[in-house]
């Protein structure tokens, strides 16, 4: 079979590139054309475009970008068109993949989408055209099939395929991953301030603001795959400092807190049960603009699942040096960090346990046949 696959960031192109591995298994003549990474390309097919080169963030950087956006969705439709596939899966990236779903339904392309968009959070009434554009929905969070149902919408909950993409890890040895990256035996507090540029740069300033207030631990910021060092370079002012690109597991595995800018990463710090920090800090007009069509309690993965504050989120002016450090303190502290212990093993019972890939894989081969 024939598999085009759209994924648009670092967090698509991981769980693209697992799907990919279960449906080989599924489908040992599995073709794969896809929008991805890395991850994604190592596996095996056709790389056609790098989520890297369309990496934009908030509503701002979208709307000034319209026309390299245009130009990619013309694109795809001209590709897709060409390679004849027997199934489309799109991976969240909704902005993005609603508008090739819709064309495609309407040239009679097989549709499954991956990992929802976020209707649940803000524009609800983008679940009319999901019902009509996709022939098969596979969501990874337990309380998104429940917002579909009341949309008459029956979708498959397949569970996160992040708790198999933890626990299929090779552990790491701490002591030989602290000597490899020169660090000492002081407690580590990771810093994940986004994949893009324009995140990184609102959140690591403040994030490191924080150093010199506690001498007796050391910061580790979790480079992103999609930045070279040398942009973090311009924010490390001190020796207490140190960075790691592309191992962020590693890195959690072996950290004692951690500050972490809103989205995917929340979650990964959860699972890797690291007491954490939420923050978010976007363009003014993007926020201004979010703020009013997003409806939602919170902001976190961790939250959301829960349905109550498990995580402290610092939003917008919120995000500052004097709240960051206050909330720091607080998961520093032995009793907090009990409690967060407790809440992260809920959490993850909640996410349905292991193989989403493995399901997702067989109910989308089992669907052409």
């Amino acid at each position: 079979m024939k598999y085009y696959i759209i994924a648009g960031e670092a967090s698509g192109d991981l769980h693209g590139s697992n799907l990919m591995k279960a449906l080989h298994k599924e489908d040992v003549n599995a073709d794969f054309r896809f929008w991805g990474g890395d991850l994604m390309q190592a596996v095996g097919g056709t790389l056609v475009k790098h989520y890297k080169e369309r990496a934009f963030m908030g509503f701002a950087e979208v709307i000034m970008n319209l026309s390299k956006i245009f130009k990619d969705i013309s694109f795809c439709k001209t590709d897709i068109q060409n390679y004849q596939p027997d199934v489309i899966i799109f991976i969240d990236n909704s902005g993005f993949n609603l508008r090739i779903a819709k064309w495609a339904k309407q040239q009679n392309f097989k549709t499954n989408y991956y990992i929802s968009p976020q209707v649940w959070a803000s524009r609800a009434g983008r679940v009319k055209a999901i019902k009509h554009d996709i022939d098969a929905m596979y969501v990874i969070l337990p309380f998104v099939k429940d917002f579909y149902k009341t949309y008459d919408y029956d979708v498959t909950f397949v569970g996160h395929p992040l708790i198999d993409a933890i626990a299929g890890r090779t552990q790491v040895d701490e002591y030989t991953f602290r000597a490899e990256h020169e660090l000492s035996e002081k407690p580590i507090i990771a810093l994940l301030p986004g994949s893009r540029k324009q995140e990184i740069s609102k959140m690591l300033s403040v994030m490191l603001n924080l150093v010199n207030d506690y001498p007796n631990y050391q910061f580790v910021i979790a480079g992103a795959p999609s930045q070279e060092y040398s942009f973090y370079k311009q924010f490390i002012k001190n020796s207490n400092v140190h960075f790691i690109s592309n191992k962020t597991y590693d890195l959690l595995s072996v950290s004692t807190a951690a500050l972490v800018t809103s989205g995917t990463a929340t979650l990964e710090t959860a699972l890797f049960k690291v007491p954490q920090v939420v923050c978010y800090k976007g363009s003014w007009i993007s926020y201004q603009i979010g703020k009013r069509i997003v409806n939602l309690k919170f902001i976190s993965l961790v939250n959301l699942i829960m349905n109550k504050e498990v995580v402290t989120e610092l939003i917008q002016d919120d995000f500052n040096s004097k709240n960051l450090k206050k909330e720091l303190d607080k998961i520093l502290d032995e009793y907090q960090r009990t409690k967060f212990f407790m809440n992260y093993y809920e959490l993850e019972k909640k996410l349905g346990g292991k193989g989403a890939s493995k399901k997702t894989a067989e109910l989308i081969f089992k669907s052409l046949l």
